[in-house]
Order: structure tokens, then sequence, then C-alpha cells
């Protein structure tokens, strides 16, 4: 494929992957021993021509001709449906599956920059196998070998899609607060009743039937967060052999209307209202996962590779943004330099403009800086689930752990940034509907929302990940970010390397001085700088590493990636010193602003 996609750059990610992460070194364990660099690029050649040819045509039609409901039944643009088919058929849904189950046993690190391509070329059809494959993933940890036999392989095959139903129209993320209830029966199953809002994917007829994953109470269960079930509940029934039965008791009430992510349904849905009555006995019929009272922790599994993978989806929004705005600047010619303001001498293209390459640097590190972390997490993934020593598996996993919130918000905040300076870079033309970069910004908008708010993820990172285990997890990623740093001294970055121990010591200072407190309200109270902190401080962290990885390459890609490491130590790292500064403060503004004056 060409190198100037305007999707993403096939050149960055073959970087990132063999020469910052090494993802070839995988093909010496078990688990991948059938792969070599050949056949991951050839997936990544495949990924890039689906996205290229049937992906990113229809992104603008989606985005105007949104969802509708027509006799209580979904109507999409076709295109979906047709992408979507080619995207089953060509194998890439099972990329990263067992080979028991048609997959091709990928490694984790190369099926996100797989997924990548999609999310870049268009979001909202993308979030259907996206949510599909987590809810795969989901069953096949936590599920019965009955529930993985039905439902796991007809949605890894692409003809039936998975969704996640956590929240209610009354509770929003307060997840303690859902009122579904799930009554036990006679034969082992459930029947449910409630509302569920906000379920992306959450009816369509893409596919013959769709696995709903609902969370919901059993009577008698523990109250708040420990008495939450998880069940499968199918739009229709399945028969023991497989077959589709009898339409189940979920039914269709309503469709968001959403500024974004418009090609993606998003519905409210109702369980048990009675419109279908399986046997004839009143509730959607779902099946417990696993056991009950545990369904939340059973559902972080799919919340938490949903959540790395919202936040790569923001980073190659913002990527393609990025790559617009670039090719919009090399090509339209407006004024001249300030030490030449001849009016009769040419004008010259934009990018020649000092401020118009601010902007794009800026936007070149948000997007590749997020595009890394990422990639990243997904490296640790694969050591999660195929290092050699049980020793290793666990430093991955806790490490993973601790990034997770890290890897959601941070490029959920500043891939839309990328995208406002793609805007900004094109003048009014970028407000306009001429241009897509508009739609990059409403679709990438969505995504600080999307799976827990930014605000939940840094009650996450400072209320529960930095002090897991008694700060194991903080600590590992104090340990790990020095091992780099410790490389970079006496080499061209040894200042930048300097500059981030000293953020990173500020980071552990405030953090031990916020918990030292003694109160969780004032300590969790700027929750939200701190999370902006430590997610520039992660991603200066990876920006090091890739300027490491460069070498002494010579070279306009390797200048580049030198470039935007540079900007971010220089423009991007300095920021944490004010907020470290607030957060050691112990500000109480915020806290002690009373409600009533607002």
């Amino acid at each position: 494929m060409a190198s100037s996609s305007l999707i993403l750059s096939r050149r960055d990610l073959d970087f990132l992957l063999h020469e910052w992460l090494d993802v070839e070194s995988l093909t010496k364990r078990d688990r991948f021993t059938e792969h070599s660099r050949e056949t991951f690029d050839a997936v990544l050649d495949l990924a890039e021509q689906v996205a290229t040819e049937h992906f990113a045509p229809h992104n603008r039609l989606a985005d105007e001709n949104e969802p509708r409901m027509v006799d209580g039944k979904v109507v999409l643009v076709p295109e979906v449906g047709r992408a979507l088919e080619v995207f089953a058929r060509t194998g890439l849904m099972a990329g990263t599956f067992d080979e028991e189950f048609g997959g091709m046993q990928l490694p984790q690190s190369v099926g996100q920059a797989v997924l990548a391509w999609f999310q870049a070329a268009n979001i909202g059809t993308s979030a259907y196998p996206f949510l599909t494959m987590a809810n795969a993933r989901l069953l096949l940890a936590h599920g019965s070998r009955e529930q993985i036999d039905t439902f796991v392989a007809p949605m890894v095959e692409g003809r039936w899609f998975g969704t996640m139903a956590l929240s209610e129209p009354q509770a929003g993320s307060s997840l303690a607060d859902i009122t579904t209830r799930a009554e036990r029966q006679d034969d082992g199953s459930y029947r449910l009743t409630g509302n569920k809002m906000w379920i992306s994917g959450g009816d369509h007829e893409l596919t013959e039937n769709i696995v709903h994953l609902v969370l919901a109470k059993v009577p008698g269960g523990p109250a708040g967060v420990k008495g939450i079930s998880l069940f499968v509940v199918p739009k229709v029934l399945v028969g023991d052999d497989g077959s589709l039965g009898e339409r189940n008791d979920v039914v269709l009430a309503g469709l968001n209307h959403k500024m974004g992510y418009r090609g993606t349904t998003n519905t409210l849905l109702n369980f048990g209202e009675g419109v279908h009555t399986p046997g004839g006995r009143a509730g959607a019929v779902g099946y417990l996962v696993g056991e009950e009272n545990r369904g939340l922790t059973y559902m972080f599994h799919m919340m938490n590779e949903a959540r790395i993978g919202v936040g790569v989806g923001a980073s190659v929004l913002g990527y393609t943004g990025y790559l617009h705005a670039l090719d919009y600047a090399r090509t339209r010619t407006q004024g001249r330099p300030a030490a030449g303001k001849d009016p009769a001498s040419p004008m010259v293209p934009i990018i020649e403009h000092p401020d118009v390459r601010r902007m794009l640097l800026a936007a070149k590190s948000y997007a590749e800086g997020g595009l890394a972390l990422g990639l990243y997490c997904a490296r640790l993934v694969d050591e999660e689930q195929t290092a050699p020593t049980q020793e290793e598996r666990d430093r991955a996993h806790l490490l993973l752990d601790t990034l997770t919130p890290v890897a959601k918000a941070w490029p959920s905040q500043w891939g839309p940034a990328a995208d406002d300076l793609a805007i900004q870079v094109h003048g009014g033309y970028g407000y306009t509907r001429d241009y897509p970069v508009e739609q990059f910004y409403r679709d990438n908008r969505l995504n600080p929302i999307h799976e827990g708010t930014q605000g939940i993820q840094a009650l996450d990172l400072l209320g529960r990940k930095v002090v897991l285990q008694g700060g194991a997890g903080l600590q590992l990623l104090v340990d790990t970010i020095s091992t780099t740093t410790a490389r970079a001294a006496g080499s061209a970055w040894a200042g930048f390397a300097a500059d981030l121990d000293a953020a990173v010591a500020r980071l552990g200072a405030v953090t031990a001085m916020l918990w030292g407190t003694g109160d969780p309200d004032l300590a969790l109270a700027n929750a939200h700088v701190y999370l902006e902190a430590a997610g520039h401080v992660v991603v200066a962290w990876l920006w090091l590493e890739q300027a490491l990885a460069t070498g002494d390459r010579t070279g306009s890609f390797y200048d580049g990636k030198r470039a935007a490491a540079t900007y971010f130590w220089r423009w991007e790292l300095p920021r944490t010193g004010p907020q470290f500064d607030l957060l050691g403060s112990l500000d109480r503004t915020v806290l002690d602003t009373p409600a009533d004056v607002l």
C-alpha cells in the first residue's frame, strides 16, 4: 500500500511494532510460533486495504444518514453492513483468537494495530466488531463451556455481534444503583426485567443475532456493586443445536442521536417488557455467567479491553486529523514569511509559517504519543498471556492495570485536541463540511465519555491503581520509567531523561502527600489534575522511548520522530510543574465550593 495514506501512517506502525516494541520476538513463543514478521506485515497490509476500500468511503455517508427506527427496527445505510461482511470474510474479526475458534492467534499488539486502521477510517462502523471481539473474550475467560460453544464461535465468525449493557437511565455510570432484576428459573436460566441506556450496537439488522452481556441484580443479593451479576441475553434464543429460535423479550425502545460516531446505533433497550414472551413467560431469558454477585468483576474484563481500545480510537482519530491537516498545510498557499513581505512575491504553503508548524507538531505529538501508549498496553497483554515466567506475567498484569486509566483517558483528552488543531490549520474551511476534520472532531468528542468518563478514570487512577498492593503499581511504573531514563543518560537525550526523572519524582511525592492527609475527599477532589499530570509523564516517557529507538538513523521519518519528542519534552512535559504545585498545595477550592453558589 502507498505510504501517503491520510487514514494512518503505516510507516509509523512499522516503527512502533518492529523498531520499538519488537513484536517479531514474540514468534519464539509457543502461541505465536506459526507467525513471522512477514505474516504480521501481510495482515497489516490487508487491514489497510480493507479499511481504505470498504470503511473510509462511507464514513461521511453514515455520519450524514444516522440510524433511524422504522417499524421498531433500525435502518442503517447499507454500506455499513457490506463493509462488516468484508471484515468478517477476511478473517480479521478472528485475528487474535485461538485457532480452535478459527482465529489466527495473532499477538494482541498486532491485533490492536489492525483495529487501529478501521477506527481511523470509520470509527462508527468499526465499533461493531470492536465490541463483539471484547464480548467474546469475556465469555472465553469467564463463561461456561456451553456458553462458549453457543455464543463465541458465531461472534468470532462475524455472524453475530455482541454488546455490553451496563448503564441505566436513572443510574448512568453509578452501577451500584442499577435496578434491572434477574429472577432464577427452575431450568437454571433467569428472567430479566429492566431498562438499559446508551447501549452501543444494541440493536440493528446487520447480523442474525446480537449477544448482550447484561448487568442485573438477583433478588436477595447484597446491596450495591457486590450484588451485581452478569448474564448472556441473546436477542434471539438459540437451540441446543445452535439454531435460532423465537425472539427474546429484548425490545428497542429508542435511539440516541449523537454528535458523532453516528454509524454506531446507540440505544435504549427494554428487557422483559412483554412484547415477546418466550415460552409464554414474562421476562427476557438470560444465562448466568460464572457465579452470582460477581458480575462486575467479570465485566471489567470487557471494560478494561474496551478502555484501551477507546484510547486507541481517540488517538487514531486525532492521527487522521493530523494527517489531513499536514496534507492541507503542504498544499494550501497563503501569506509570506515575516522577513519577506514583498506583495509581489509568491505566497508560500502555510506549513512555512512557524505557528502552523507549532500546531502540526503538537497534533503529531498527541496522536503518535497516544498510539504508542495503546500499542504498549497491547504489548503488555501479550506479556501477561505468554511471557516465559509467572513473575514476568504478574509484572505485565500489574503495569497494565496501573496504566489502563491513563491509556483510556489521556488519548481521549489529547486526541480531540489534535483534531481541534487540525480544524485550526484548515482555517475557515476547517469548520465546514467540505473537509472531513470537523467530523473527526465530533466523532472524537465522544471518547472522553465512552467507557467511563475522564473523572471516573481519574478516581480509578488516584483512588485505586496507584495505591494498589501498597503502592506496588505506581512503584513498578516508576521503576520502568527509570530504566528508560538510565538508558538515555549520556546520550543526546540526557536532558530529556533528567527532566523526566524530576517529574516522576514529583509524581511519587505528590501521591504520598495526597494520601498522607488521611482525608480521601481532599485527596480525590483534584483527581482530574492528577490524571492529566500523570498522563503527560507517561507519554513523555514513551516519547523518550521512541526517541531512543530512532538511534542514529537518518531521514525525514526519524527526524520527525525526534522533532516530536523534543516538542513534547520542551512544550508539554513542563505543563506538569504547575499541576504538581496545585496538587501539592492540597487546594480545597473545588471541595469547599458549595453547590448552591454555582
